[in-house]
């Protein structure tokens, strides 16, 4: 049996695909959920191998809950469904933690297919991402990886405050205000941090802060 958990602020197509799931004999639905901040605690009594989740948007919040998940729950494998097929989200999710992508163009069967691919331990990725755009994006993950990250003790308690703050979905100019500095100061100390660190883009800042207990999750 393959346990599965089902995430989509559509109650409609949340039942729906809990509806096409749960006529697989070896499929077990485990949980439906329609709110963000119910999700991190429904997936905590059960052992969630794939979680449905479907996204609307790429915010930060967004990025952030897969990384939370990912980093609260490392067995099971997200696979993203998404209305839009566009490389910003496609890329996003997988650098955050994602397995799959279903793009709007996929069908029952590919969904199917990319349930039990996943599960096999192996990645999966709708036709609407070529080969050549997966190719590039895996090697400079990568490439990412085998660098050697910063510490902790390299951080100064402002840019520590800016990370945290940052990493709990404040904008720039929210930040700005808060700690009364200038946009351009936080955007200075964020290019600064980013260069101590040895990071790449503003999700491995998050996992940073995750993983240093700077983050709240």
């Amino acid at each position: 049996m393959i346990n599965i958990g089902i995430f989509n602020e559509h109650r409609l197509s949340l039942e729906g695909t809990c509806k096409l799931l749960t006529d697989n004999e070896e499929f077990n639905v485990l949980f439906m959920c329609e709110d963000k901040t119910q999700l991190r605690e429904k997936m905590k009594p059960f052992p969630v191998h794939i979680l449905l989740l479907t996204m609307y948007d790429i915010s930060i919040n967004s990025v952030n809950l897969i990384v939370q998940l990912c980093i609260e729950n490392p067995k099971t494998k997200i696979l993203i469904l998404s209305a839009t097929g566009s490389e910003e989200i496609i890329l996003k999710t997988i650098k955050a933690g994602a397995k799959g992508f279903l793009g709007p163009e996929s069908s029952y069967k590919d969904l199917i297919e990319a349930i039990y691919t996943i599960r096999s331990g192996h990645d999966y990725f709708s036709k609407s991402i070529t080969q050549l755009l997966l190719n590039r994006y895996i090697k400079n993950l990568k490439d990412d990886e085998t660098q050697q990250q910063g510490d902790l003790s390299s951080l100064s308690a402002r840019q520590v405050e800016i990370v945290k703050l940052w990493g709990n979905s404040y904008s720039n100019q929210e930040i700005a205000e808060k700690l009364y500095i200038s946009i351009r100061t936080v955007e200075s100390h964020k290019n600064h941090i980013m260069q101590k660190l040895n990071l790449k883009s503003t999700v491995d800042l998050v996992k940073f802060g995750i993983k240093n207990n700077i983050i709240e999750i």
